[in-house]
């Protein structure tokens, strides 16, 4: 059961890479795009080295579906916790309910 948790703590971390690959040029509007493309290159290339053994190991476990909404449901919840501290923007309701979506979406994907 302890080992199941590996893939997903890899995953977050992929995640966190990868958020800041995709949008943490965002706060940076100025510098000159070839500049970011290269930067977001290199922190997507960490994050592939969370990515690819998270999915390795947790195809041990889960099945590749529940692995993807597995990461979804990461994917999202670290968006959410960067656009607010990071990106600085408000959090709305709305944001709430397609997370919990999401979650609802996990939970029939896992449910027996």
């Amino acid at each position: 059961m302890v080992k199941s948790f590996i893939p997903i703590i890899l995953l977050v971390i992929s995640n966190i890479f990868m958020t800041f690959a995709w949008y943490g040029h965002l706060k940076f509007k100025t510098a000159a795009l070839p500049i970011v493309i290269l930067l977001s290159w290199l922190i997507a290339f960490f994050e592939y080295c969370f990515q690819v053994p998270a999915n390795r190991i947790g195809s041990q476990y889960f099945s590749t579906a529940q692995l993807k909404i597995t990461q979804e449901v990461i994917t999202f919840s670290v968006f959410l916790v960067f656009s607010v501290l990071y990106l600085k923007e408000s959090f709305k309701w709305d944001y709430v309910v397609s997370f919990l979506l999401i979650i609802l979406a996990a939970y029939f994907a896992f449910r027996n």
